[in-house]
């Protein structure tokens, strides 16, 4: 299997279902000829023409407006958020219009859009290119939440996403476009919606990771285990539907947990994770769940700043520490 980067996998996806299906369609800004700002849809154009890879104005409401619109006549539109942050322009559409029309209308009308958001900090973007808005959608009813941590998810996780019939966020991180590299099998393929993955086995402690933190996880386990610390790191990659089986399967066998993300801690989706646990698992804990994820300010445009509110691999390896002490 050839090694391709995150961004080629996520192109690549989009590239393969709009030739399996007519009805899958590109919008958003400076997708068409220029081939997006990070260049995940460079050489859709060409083939596939204006009526199908679709340039839209800078707004991002008439973006996700006219993706369900569309979806309501047939379509399979995949929306691209120029940067996640800009995602808060079009909530409205989000949680009001595409969450809901399912409800709404009884179960007689889908609405089989996919929603793009480049996300995610490390790049010096400063406060708007550097957010993590995944929490905001996670508590609307009606939403699917992807986040993929690898390029082999990364295509087969948005491949799902297209084929689905219910709205799907998919919060790509920016961080990973060039830095994620793995082997990605050229034949279809897709990676179903719901399903975590273990990247590594242990038995003292569970971390569960999605997204950029699964690397620093896998990273920060790698550091305590030559201190006897045997860290197991679980990939969520899914969000919403949320894989509970596979993380508390690990909770049984090893009594404590720590979870991590890049979005701020406070009411964050580690927060939901942790209650879950604490709720339905209490018995099985040794110590409390703890949490490692982004302070509660705004990201920082300076580096070391930046690099201060950031989880990396020594913070959760501290955590790790901690943790096993208990």
């Amino acid at each position: 299997m050839p090694e391709i980067t995150y961004i080629e996998a996520i192109r690549q996806a989009m590239l393969e279902e709009m030739r399996r299906d007519e009805n899958v369609i590109i919008l958003g800004e400076d997708v068409g000829s220029y081939g997006g700002a990070f260049g995940a849809t460079k050489g859709l154009f060409d083939e596939f023409g204006e009526m199908r890879v679709i340039d839209t104005p800078i707004s991002e409401v008439e973006i996700v407006g006219a993706a369900i619109g569309a979806a309501l006549q047939g379509l399979r539109p995949v929306a691209e958020m120029q940067f996640a942050d800009f995602i808060s322009c079009c909530f409205d559409q989000i949680v009001n219009m595409a969450a809901t029309l399912r409800y709404r209308h009884g179960g007689t009308v889908s609405c089989p859009i996919v929603i793009r958001a480049p996300s995610g900090a490390n790049i010096h973007g400063g406060i708007f290119h550097s957010q993590n808005p995944e929490a905001w959608f996670f508590h609307q009813p009606g939403l699917k939440i992807v986040v993929p941590a690898t390029a082999y998810d990364a295509k087969g996780l948005l491949k799902a996403a297209i084929r689905d019939d219910d709205p799907v966020l998919y919060f790509e991180n920016k961080y990973l476009y060039r830095r994620a590299k793995s082997e990605v099998p050229e034949g279809d393929y897709v990676v179903p919606l719901g399903k975590a993955e273990v990247r590594r086995e242990g038995q003292d402690i569970t971390v569960v990771a999605y997204g950029v933190t699964v690397h620093q996880s896998l990273a920060a386990a790698e550091q305590v285990a030559g201190e006897g610390i045997s860290a197991e790191v679980i990939d969520l990659r899914s969000l919403v539907p949320m894989d509970k089986e596979a993380i508390f399967n690990s909770v049984r066998k090893t009594n404590k947990v720590l979870v991590t993300h890049e979005a701020a801690k406070r009411g964050g989706v580690g927060a939901e994770i942790a209650a879950m646990i604490a709720e339905e698992l209490f018995d099985y804990l040794d110590g409390p769940v703890m949490r490692v994820a982004a302070a509660n300010i705004p990201v920082p445009f300076s580096p070391p700043l930046e690099e201060f509110c950031l989880p990396n691999a020594d913070k959760i390896a501290a955590a790790l520490r901690k943790l096993a002490l208990y």
